[in-house]
């Protein structure tokens, strides 16, 4: 069967074999059912939106206008240095503002900031609404030396605060939650969850990791929403986990079961079907995250008695030095060598205690 291309168009099937069509740049998705997969409805419907995108694209923001200030931010140099998931968020904050882009500058007081604050809190939730007042606050900061406005309107705004009936985001896992998943897990999946549960990194930051970042038993490597460089120790359960992987010729560390470098979505997507079956088991609590495990890391060491600024180092939780020199994190290393000690010791005392996992057959 041919499949149908359109330039601009994502046309795939999703888990349930269900046809789907999205367009790439601004994510609108079509209707199969009322314009089915290669009919003259689906093509005038493509047309329709691609001509949108494009309108919407040539449209420049107008100068003196919030539209003008926030282009002028996509411009500097601090923008073009944030990690690409920060560069998203942002983009998003920016889609959010677009429809009030033609405000006058001198229009914007710390009150209609304030009322943007609140509106965002209303549609996309009070994360979001954060970030809107994040990104608000950059855009007015890097504008303000170069004379486009005269101050960082946002800085009066007062964050939302966390809903108290919210759950625990990225929540520790239990020690039968991580013993139920190593011993569930495909093999290639496996030692990617080893490989984040035994350093902290940060899911994204672990996929990307090369070869050439291993060098003897430390793994040399930068945090990528921060740019800070961390070196963490292999101790001999991340060593054991890396050796029964299995084999592949990927540049990176970790790889997908066709032996090709993980995608992050691609591995979310593994990771989630997975979750959910032993969800649906019973074995595993909801809430289970691969970011949770990096919160795992922070807890056990802050339970096993750590201090903080020892714990900050493994996670490359650190103000970031642009300057830095590799002979620098060479003595960060082998401060982490004795915070990766302290894990393995705890790890292995906790798993001593715990029961070995028996799945259990509802009658």
């Amino acid at each position: 069967m041919t499949r149908v291309r359109v330039r601009g168009f994502k046309i795939f099937d999703d888990r349930h074999g269900k046809p789907r069509c999205y367009h790439r740049a601004t994510g609108h998705k079509i209707d199969l059912e009322k314009t089915p997969l290669g009919s003259a409805e689906f093509f005038a419907e493509c047309a329709r939106i691609a001509a949108i995108a494009e309108a919407r694209k040539a449209q420049a923001p107008k100068p003196g206008t919030l539209g003008g200030l926030v282009n002028a931010y996509f411009q500097t140099e601090h923008y073009g240095n944030l990690s690409d998931a920060t560069k998203r968020d942002y983009r998003k904050c920016a889609d959010f503002l677009h429809p009030i882009r033609d405000t006058p500058v001198s229009a914007i007081t710390t009150p209609l900031v304030s009322g943007i604050h609140d509106k965002a809190a209303d549609k996309i939730g009070w994360r979001r609404a954060n970030m809107v007042r994040t990104f608000l606050s950059q855009v007015f900061r890097y504008a303000i030396p170069r004379g486009l406005i005269d101050r960082d309107y946002a800085a009066g705004v007062i964050p939302k605060p966390r809903p108290k009936n919210r759950p625990y985001a990225n929540r520790p896992w239990t020690v039968e939650e991580r013993a139920v998943v190593l011993d569930r897990a495909a093999p290639h999946v496996r030692v990617a969850v080893a490989l984040i549960m035994n350093t902290g990194l940060d899911p994204s930051d672990a996929l990307k990791l090369t070869r050439r970042q291993i060098d003897d038993d430390t793994i040399w490597g930068v945090r990528g929403k921060t740019g800070q460089e961390v070196a963490v120790p292999i101790g001999p359960t991340l060593q054991a986990a890396l050796d029964a992987a299995p084999k592949h010729d990927a540049v990176t560390i970790l790889a997908s079961s066709n032996r090709k470098p993980w995608t992050y979505n691609g591995f979310s997507t593994v990771w989630y079907r997975f979750k959910k079956k032993l969800e649906a088991e019973g074995v595993v609590q909801p809430g289970l995250t691969l970011k949770g495990l990096r919160h795992t890391v922070a807890t056990t060491l802050r339970e096993a008695g750590l201090e903080e600024r020892q714990i900050a180092d493994l996670l490359g939780q650190k103000t970031p030095s642009m300057a830095r020199h590799y002979s620098r994190s060479a003595n960060l290393a082998d401060r982490n060598r004795i915070t990766m000690e302290a894990l393995e010791k705890e790890n292995e005392r906790r798993s001593r205690v715990v029961k070995p996992f028996k799945k259990t057959v509802k009658p």
